[in-house]
């Protein structure tokens, strides 16, 4: 359970701050942004990219990169396989989670665990985009000609107890998710980035599959 919590923590980040975010400026009709950023991704069904994670530890001066596939269904289904420096596979399917790590196989039902929940919806909202409904956080938008920033603010004690922020970059042509940052209270943070993305992509169902 605690290695596959880490991988989730991994592939979110933020910058934590409260102040103006430089080239940014604050979206003041917030409920105007929610309507159109709602509009814009019950559009999309699925999502198709590469990605890249940048993880910096705070003990360590090198950063830590990884890259790979990325996929994601309505409703609530998440394909994330590295390829390099390491293999590694991650599947959210609605309520479940599977992970390969070489050999090992493990399953985990976030029903279990309600924190896990809690870290596993983080990931669905960002792609189904109804982050700004989930009251786990408070919200502040900020944009500029081109994306608009999300700022995550924890709102629950177990959130508070991990994370100082999420920020969630989405590109403002068709809303979808360019990059995902979280910060977390140890001072460690991650960076995942989402290129080559290609929306309503046909994706078979069994690549989320969790026997």
């Amino acid at each position: 359970m605690s290695k596959v919590k880490l991988i989730l923590l991994a592939l979110l980040v933020t910058t934590g701050v409260k102040a103006q975010y430089p080239g940014y400026n604050t979206v003041t009709d917030v409920a105007k942004f929610k309507t159109e950023f709602s509009a814009a991704t019950q559009k999309t069904t699925s999502i198709k990219s590469d990605f890249t994670q940048e993880k910096n530890l705070a003990m360590l001066s090198e950063k830590i990169i990884s890259r790979g596939n990325f996929w994601f269904k309505k409703d609530s289904r998440v394909r994330m396989e590295y390829n390099q420096p390491f293999k590694y596979l991650m599947i959210l399917n609605r309520d479940k989670v599977y992970v390969k790590d070489g050999q090992k196989e493990s399953k985990v039902s976030t029903k279990s665990n309600k924190l896990f929940q809690q870290i596993n919806r983080i990931m669905i909202d960002c792609m189904q985009g109804t982050m700004l409904s989930n009251t786990d956080f408070s919200t502040r938008v900020f944009e500029n000609r081109s994306t608009a920033l999300i700022e995550l603010s924890p709102q629950t004690k177990g959130l508070k107890e991990l994370f100082k922020s999420i920020n969630v970059v989405v590109d403002k042509k068709d809303f979808s998710v360019t990059s995902i940052e979280m910060k977390e209270i140890s001072g460690d943070y991650t960076i995942m980035r989402f290129t080559n993305k290609e929306p309503n992509a046909s994706i078979p169902d069994a690549l989320f599959s969790i026997d």
